[in-house]
């Protein structure tokens, strides 16, 4: 067996109201001035209100920053950056989907240490030091809890990565009750999305794919695809809800140490210049990049299939994986063509160029990916 590295948070906490307890942990954890990074969006639906509270009684001082964007770009990281400065913050939380929770690791890293933005994109750039930090997913999607990568946008369109493990957080509080007024194209996409991120953990290319990420992998896929029509279709559906967060979080923890590829790589073009929702994109490329690569890992393909899909049985390969996918996508409501979601088929060149420069995902891709490939897997998905 190689050797590996497997990193993860130091603390999970899980379970259906659990953020009654976010006051205790800050305080005990976390100390008494916290940056807590979010969205608009959240603070409107009255979701932060329970959580401010809970710091509250415990006489932990809180500044919000409520200004993020989906696929934040620089300018949000460094406003959240400044606005936890003036506020003196002395730790930060992350609370909201994965862009939310990826500011608020770059805010915990950029206050505390000489580190500039700009000079820490990429693998093991970013060294710290960083402020103690804690995660609340209200999605079950990215698991950017339990990760140690942070993903901006750069310039107009493209999506660059902070990656190191030091922004992995302290703690990850999962509250599956918030996550039950989603609405079920956030659910489908996100939750594809956590799929995605098993699939890709357990056949990637990387040096440090490893046992322990494999076995994530498939306890992941065997949460979420059992659960995300439920979650779906049936929102307030509080078991499947608890499943789908486990899940997210378990593939988090699976790709955070055995990196995702070109599904990936070809998604983030999507939203970068359309403004496609991430797990949608993610949902748009993923039969069409999962046909290219079933000549390398056909076997792993085959070995995940019943995990996703016990209704597949035994021996079911992996062309019944893909076509499950494909099937599953559509049965959650999300569009399967570029075209669908106001992509004209002139834009793909562009977008394959643009998917081209993605290299520290392409990296890890079980089958080469060229330009004339990702040209072709656009236009197979158009």
């Amino acid at each position: 067996m190689p050797p590996f590295t497997f990193n993860t948070a130091p603390s999970l906490v899980f379970g259906a109201g659990s953020i009654a307890r976010l006051g205790e942990i800050a305080a005990r954890q976390l100390g008494p001035r916290i940056a807590l990074v979010t969205d608009t969006g959240l603070v409107k639906a009255g979701l932060l209100d329970r959580a401010l509270h809970c710091l509250e009684e415990a006489g932990v001082a809180v500044d919000v920053f409520d200004g993020v964007v989906a696929d934040p770009p620089e300018a949000v990281v460094l406003a959240a950056v400044e606005k936890a400065r003036a506020f003196d913050a002395r730790a930060v939380i992350g609370f909201g989907g994965g862009s939310s929770i990826d500011v608020a690791k770059l805010v915990a890293l950029l206050v505390a240490g000489g580190e500039s933005l700009p000079e820490i994109y990429g693998v093991g750039i970013a060294k710290g030091p960083r402020l103690p930090l804690l995660a609340v997913p209200t999605t079950a999607g990215t698991g950017s809890e339990v990760t140690p990568i942070s993903i901006v946008t750069t310039g107009a369109h493209e999506k660059k990565g902070v990656v190191s493990p030091v922004i992995i957080p302290d703690v990850a509080l999962l509250d599956p009750d918030l996550t039950l007024n989603l609405p079920p194209p956030v659910t489908a996409a996100t939750g594809i999305d956590a799929m995605v991120h098993a699939i890709e953990a357990y056949t990637s290319a990387s040096l440090n794919n490893n046992p322990v990420s494999r076995a994530l992998a498939k306890e992941a896929l065997h949460l979420l695809g059992r659960n995300i029509e439920r979650a779906v279709h049936h929102g307030r559906d509080g078991e499947a809800r608890a499943a789908m967060l486990v899940g997210s979080m378990l593939a988090g923890q699976a790709f955070a140490n055995s990196p995702v590829a070109a599904v990936h790589a070809l998604a983030y073009p999507i939203g970068g210049r359309f403004g496609v929702p991430h797990g949608l994109s993610n949902a748009l490329v993923l039969p069409h990049v999962l046909r290219f690569n079933a000549s390398a890992c056909a076997r792993e393909y085959a070995e995940l299939a019943t995990h996703a899909f016990p209704e597949l049985g035994e021996g079911a390969g992996a062309d019944a994986f893909v076509e499950a996918l494909a099937s599953l996508c559509a049965r959650v409501g999300l569009q399967p063509r570029l075209r669908e979601v106001g992509i004209p088929q002139d834009a793909l060149p562009l977008l394959a160029e643009d998917a081209m420069k993605q290299t520290r995902l392409l990296v890890n891709n079980p089958r080469p990916v060229t330009l004339s490939d990702a040209r072709a897997i656009y236009e197979a998905a158009w």
